[in-house]
C-alpha cells in the first residue's frame, strides 16, 4: 500500500518562502498517480493548494496561492514539491499531500495521505 511522508513544514515570517516535500515510502513510487497538496487551518475544512498530473505536465492552483506556489514533481526521486514564495499568514495550516488517479483540488478520490506537516507564517 503507498504510503506517504510529507517534510518541510516550519516557522516563516510573512513574505518568506518554503519548499514542502512529499516522499513515497513502503516500496513504492509516485510514478502512476496524480499529487495534490491541500492545507487545513484550525476550525476549517481541508483545502487544495497545489495539484500535478501523472505526466507532470499540468498543474493546478487556486487563485489564493496562483502565482506563489509552484508544484513539481520528480518521479526518480519519488517526490513531489511544493514551492510556497511570498507567504502570507493565512497560508498558515497543516499542509498533507494525497495520491490519487487524477489531479483534483477537491480531497474527495484521493486514496493515500501524508501525515501532515506544520507551516506557520508569523511575524
Amino acid at each position: 500500500q503507498l504510503q506517504l511522508v510529507d517534510s518541510g513544514g516550519a516557522l516563516v515570517r510573512p513574505g518568506g518562502s518554503l519548499r514542502l516535500s512529499c516522499t513515497a515510502s513502503g516500496g513504492f513510487g509516485l510514478a502512476g498517480y496524480a499529487i495534490g497538496w491541500f492545507r487545513q487551518a484550525p476550525g476549517k475544512e481541508r483545502e487544495g493548494v497545489a495539484c500535478v498530473s501523472v505526466s507532470g505536465r499540468e498543474a493546478f492552483y487556486p487563485d489564493s496561492v496562483k502565482g506563489r506556489f509552484t508544484i513539481s514533481r520528480d518521479d526518480g526521486k519519488s517526490t513531489v514539491y511544493l514551492q510556497m514564495n511570498t507567504l502570507k499568514p493565512e497560508d498558515t495550516g497543516v499542509y498533507y499531500c494525497g495520491a490519487a488517479q487524477f489531479p483534483s483540488l477537491r480531497p474527495g478520490g484521493y486514496d493515500a495521505w501524508g501525515q501532515g506537516t506544520q507551516v506557520t507564517v508569523s511575524s
